[in-house]
């Protein structure tokens, strides 16, 4: 036969049940969150490269991306600034598959992009004697 727990240790494991459900969707909400962050910035370098490529011109491309900075860091805030902008544009470039940034954006945060972008960039090669 069971014992019956006392009061304290049933309020024990009824505090410990609940911190551990609390715990485990705050990490499934703070995982979720910056997989659509990652993705909105995929987005955004894609939709600004195709704006700039587009028309084809460097001064035009430097134009509005200054531009478009101003205006999106006034209205959301920093992640927006013109650094940030380009590092976007770079990870469209650098991963310009969507099938294969969206289960990564599943494990990766921004910033492991943002480590990974000029890797990805870089080329292995290879010296001969």
């Amino acid at each position: 036969m069971p014992k019956t727990l006392n009061p304290q240790t049933q309020k024990q494991a009824l505090f410990s049940d609940l911190s551990k459900l609390i715990e485990q969707s705050r990490q499934y909400v703070a995982t979720q969150a910056n997989s659509v962050l990652t993705m909105l910035f995929w987005n955004v370098g894609k939709r600004i490269n195709e704006s700039v490529l587009q028309n084809k011109r460097a001064e035009y491309g430097k134009q509005i991306v200054s531009t478009v900075s101003t205006q999106l860091t006034e209205k959301y805030g920093r992640n927006f600034v013109e650094k940030n902008l380009r590092r976007m544009m770079q990870f469209a470039e650098q991963f310009p598959d969507i099938e294969i940034v969206v289960p990564l954006a599943r494990q990766l945060s921004w910033s492991h992009f943002r480590e990974l972008i000029p890797l990805h960039k870089k080329k292995t090669y290879i010296f001969e004697n």
